[in-house]
């Protein structure tokens, strides 16, 4: 059946036809003629980009704005269901700014790590880059992702209900290395870290897990980290919430206590349904998403389709996904389609034939620890209606009988 699978024509297909009415070419490519026959005629000579390369003119896969009046402090989200493979290409990386993107020169940036330490020591770029270095493979997730589904089904496609996640391939220093370096006093135990934004924002982490796998990076998808990513330093805490990811990183400080910044006060909590506020809970849980057929897709006709979709896990490895067809009643196992890495998102796929009648699909993400994501009534239970952040419950599709598909609860 996989084999046999089909599906709906993606919109992009359709995107010469607008590119030849507006005579643009999408961001990020450039316009070109297009001969009626490519080998009756020389293609482009090399390195006419100018030496760093361009997409196709017929792709036009962007991230999308948030609906926010204030670009300085906005996000944008990762067109999910665009994406091919596992990487998120680093132009589609979702962004979460609180201060605009600063413009940063690295050779007046410096990384000061201070605090209970035996020595405070301050680092350059080029120190930092003659360091030995590792190179990981980690998804980021905003805390905030799907937030807006905790009261009714809102988002109207998988890149607003789930975009704030994107995974790439990280390079940089391991926070050990630094530690190494300063030596750390007996009684530290939590880490501050600063960026150099004009939010200048702060976060306590604890000392164990940046000892774990703490990494300072430099290094995104094989080149320097992008601006809006953190240019050139951003802290990468694998599997916490995308809040402590501080970019533009200048400063770690240590201390034997949290710091209670704004960011872990009054925002990043979480109320339950006791009234009370839920504090320093860091790791994104298991969590997954079908990325085709998802909400604004319409299915040209009954036949043969492959579901497609994405699961992670911030607290280590995606185990297995589980498919519904028909709004968790039954459930079958999907197919893992890449390797399994800690605090890494996997791409998964499952054939399907679709019969023409009304369906509603489901995915669950199971984790190595033997956690499965939870449905809505499971997780409103466990959490109330009113707590905001690290929303994972199983998203649902409705697919119509006329094959248009939308965002429902079940």
């Amino acid at each position: 059946m996989s084999t046999a699978a089909i599906a709906a024509v993606p919109a992009q297909l359709f995107a010469s036809s607008a590119i030849a009415e507006t005579k643009t070419a999408p961001p990020g490519a450039v316009l070109y003629d297009v001969p009626d026959d490519p080998t009756k005629v020389m293609g482009r000579a090399l390195l006419e980009d100018g030496g760093y390369g361009t997409r196709s003119q017929f792709e036009t896969a962007v991230r999308a704005r948030a609906d926010n009046p204030n670009d300085m402090t906005s996000w944008s989200y990762t067109p999910l269901a665009d994406m091919k493979g596992n990487l998120t290409p680093s132009g589609l990386h979702y962004e979460r700014h609180h201060g605009g993107i600063p413009a940063i020169d690295p050779a007046k940036h410096f990384l000061y790590v201070h605090g209970m330490v035996d020595e405070a020591k301050k680092f350059s770029i080029a120190d930092i880059l003659r360091l030995p270095s590792i190179t990981r493979r980690y998804f980021i997730e905003c805390s905030g992702n799907t937030y807006d589904e905790w009261a009714k089904p809102k988002g109207k496609n998988v890149q607003v209900t789930h975009g704030l996640l994107s995974t790439s391939e990280w390079t940089g220093v391991p926070f050990a290395t630094f530690a190494r370096h300063v030596g750390l006093k007996d009684d530290a135990s939590w880490v501050l870290g600063e960026g150099a934004d004009a939010a200048v924002m702060t976060r306590s982490i604890p000392l164990d897990k940046m000892l774990t796998d703490g990494l300072i990076a430099y290094g995104q998808n094989g080149e320097m980290i992008r601006p809006e990513q953190g240019y050139p330093l951003r802290l990468v805490v694998p599997g916490y919430e995308g809040n402590m990811m501080i970019k533009w990183l200048r400063r770690l400080q240590v201390s034997d206590r949290p710091f209670m910044t704004r960011e872990e006060t009054g925002r990043y909590t979480g109320l339950m349904p006791n009234g009370r506020a839920r504090q320093f809970y860091y790791s994104m849980d298991a969590k997954s998403v079908i990325t085709f057929p998802s909400g604004e897709m319409l299915l040209p006709k009954p036949g043969h389709y492959e579901i497609r979709g994405i699961a992670w896990s911030g607290r280590g490895r995606v185990q297995a996904v589980d498919i519904s067809m028909d709004g968790g009643k039954n459930w079958i196992p999907a197919r893992i389609d890449d390797t399994p890495e800690a605090m890494s998102s996997v791409r998964f796929s499952c054939p399907w034939f679709w019969d023409g009648k009304p369906a509603i699909l489901q995915s669950r993400c199971i984790e190595d620890s033997g956690y499965v994501q939870p449905t809505r009534t499971e997780l409103i239970r466990l959490r109330g209606d009113h707590f905001f952040y690290h929303y994972n419950a199983i998203q649902s599709w409705a697919v119509a009988a006329d094959g248009s598909v939308s965002n429902v609860h079940v």
